[in-house]
């Protein structure tokens, strides 16, 4: 039976735990994502408390990290989710992607309601993936696909 957090603290408390023994182990996302069977967007959201793990992925994911049963069953709850603080994101990285949406948001929008019409883009039938790539230019670029399901508005 599915169960839902209120409170946030528990999540938090788990994911710092989580990344601490991912550190000591020296895990990558992408192999804590292959114990789970899942994609390592979405295995990461969920270690950090964004998603509950199926029942297999969080006893796989637990055990890899050595976080026992206890942390296996708070995997799976589904979480209060937001992983934000109020306000302006103050982490350079975190903060780049705000200000991306601040200048290019209302383009978006604007291109998204062309094309589709009045609706929105889902969060939850959505895929992520981040790939890096390298710039003909020299160095490297990063490659973010947001993938998300169209939801048009529906009169009633």
């Amino acid at each position: 039976m599915p169960h839902a957090q209120f409170d946030p603290t528990a999540r938090q408390a788990l994911a710092a735990t989580a990344v601490e023994a991912k550190t000591r182990r020296d895990l990558s996302w992408q192999q804590i994502a292959d114990a789970a069977g899942l994609s390592a967007a979405f295995t990461t959201a969920a270690v950090l408390g964004q998603h509950p793990l199926p029942a297999k992925s969080a006893e796989a994911v637990a055990e890899l990290l050595g976080l026992g049963e206890d942390a296996a069953l708070l995997l799976q709850t589904i979480p209060l989710r937001g992983s934000l603080p109020g306000g302006v994101p103050t982490d350079p990285t975190v903060y780049r992607f705000h200000e991306m949406l601040q200048v290019y948001g209302t383009t978006l929008k604007a291109l998204i309601h062309e094309q589709f019409g009045d609706g929105i883009i889902s969060a939850v039938d959505f895929r992520l993936d981040v790939r890096k790539v390298a710039d003909p230019e020299g160095g490297e670029r990063a490659v973010i696909t947001l993938d998300g399901k169209y939801l048009p508005a529906r009169p009633f």
